[in-house]
């Protein structure tokens, strides 16, 4: 079932030194997404380590389309799993999507 979550991109690469802003569109799921909750683990350690790679974790929506805070402070060959929780209507939906660290 897992592998149903995991959104169609795969897997992302990101270096030690970038900090980039992820997007989901939910179209092909549901519209008007709301209520975005971001959280990210190291694979690895299976550490919650959120507050350390989102600092500032406040994504926003426009539309279908969820924008995730800055992904940042990763470490070099570390994998990290990008879980993405919102609502439509009173249903709780959920998608995930890893970034490996390179460089």
């Amino acid at each position: 079932m897992a592998e149903v979550l995991e959104v169609a991109e795969g897997l992302k690469y990101q270096s030690a030194d970038e900090q980039l802003a992820y997007s989901i569109t939910t179209t092909n799921w549901v519209s008007n997404p709301s209520n975005p909750v971001v959280m990210a683990y190291n694979e690895q350690t299976h550490e919650n380590v959120t507050s350390t790679v989102f600092p500032t974790n406040s994504p926003s929506i426009t539309g279908d389309v969820i924008t995730l805070s800055l992904l940042k402070s990763l470490t070099k060959g570390n994998l990290y799993r990008i879980e993405v929780k919102f609502a439509v209507g009173s249903n709780i939906y959920e998608c995930f999507f890893r970034v490996k660290c390179v460089l």
